[in-house]
């Protein structure tokens, strides 16, 4: 599938900023045998002072932003086509979960795609006693056969709550309230995947949303999405799940970062030095081309 992609985040300050410096990170990575980004382009209004562009240790891309004159409000654009064939799944070749510890015993690597950095508790999906027994019950024959059932339970057993939380809450708190946002649930799937002991990843992207038969499809109506990579063993290795829609990742998901949870992905973070609030607002066309046939 070949997607054109637009996003528009505005952040309108109460008082004016007399400085700050960001990360920004919304510009989709080409990956190998996934996805590939044909062009790209990300801007600012205002301009900032500083910028630099490179790619974190995850390999995601950053763009570093310093601002040093007063501005009450911030504009970031990006724009990218970008191509995603994800292959097929073949045949469930992971190995249980006793073996599944072993074979990561076997992993030398601590390289960024290592299973070992996403074993541990993090920020916003700590190792939780309940999430952990929750999970317990999905466990099944193979390791892809028990990150695949609890994908479905989550998306069967939660409720879509677009107001029940925000970016700062935990798997915990997510799992406790049973509702909240494609963040939540992956978050909270990340937490039970690693109490099994199975190694568990956030990833940001798109989706690209349908609307319904004989409806237009609305400007801007799609939003960022979340979803969760886990490591399946030697032979299977990374594969990628959607508890919000419980499914598979598809060609419908665009990758824009990997990481061990929100905290490594965020579409910006920084400091500004102002008084008062802000008021944010976000804006995405997962749009799919038609080439024509020569």
């Amino acid at each position: 599938m070949l997607y054109d992609i637009r996003l528009h985040l505005s952040y309108d300050y109460d008082a004016a900023a007399g400085g700050g410096r960001h990360q920004v990170r919304v510009l989709p990575p080409t990956t190998a045998g996934v996805q590939r980004v044909v062009a790209a382009s990300l801007s600012f209004t205002p301009a900032p002072g500083e910028r630099s562009d490179f790619t974190d240790f995850f390999g995601n891309n950053v763009t570093s932003l310093a601002f040093r004159d007063a501005h009450d409000a911030l504009d970031i654009r990006m724009s990218a086509r970008v191509s995603v064939s994800r292959p097929e799944p073949g045949l469930d070749v992971s190995p249980n979960l006793q073996r599944l510890r072993e074979e990561l015993g076997g992993v030398r690597s601590l390289a960024p795609d290592s299973p070992h950095h996403f074993l541990a508790a993090s920020d916003h999906a700590g190792i939780d006693a309940a999430i952990t027994a929750y999970a317990k019950d999905s466990v099944a024959g193979s390791t892809v056969a028990t990150v695949m059932d609890l994908c479905n339970r989550i998306q069967r057993d939660f409720t879509y709550d677009g107001k029940a939380t925000t970016v700062q809450t935990r798997a915990s708190d997510a799992f406790a309230l049973k509702r909240g946002v494609c963040q939540d649930f992956s978050h909270i799937m990340i937490a039970g995947l690693r109490g099994l002991g199975i190694p568990a990843g956030y990833v940001s992207g798109f989706l690209r949303t349908i609307p319904p038969k004989g409806k237009p499809r609305l400007e801007g109506a799609d939003a960022m999405h979340a979803w969760v990579k886990a490591w399946c063993g030697r032979d299977a290795g990374w594969q990628e799940f959607d508890p919000t829609n419980g499914m598979r990742a598809s060609n419908d998901h665009i990758t824009v970062g990997y990481g061990r949870d929100y905290s490594d992905v965020a579409p910006i973070v920084g400091v500004l030095k102002t008084t008062g609030g802000q008021a944010a607002e976000q804006a995405v066309d997962v749009i799919p081309v038609m080439l024509e046939k020569v």
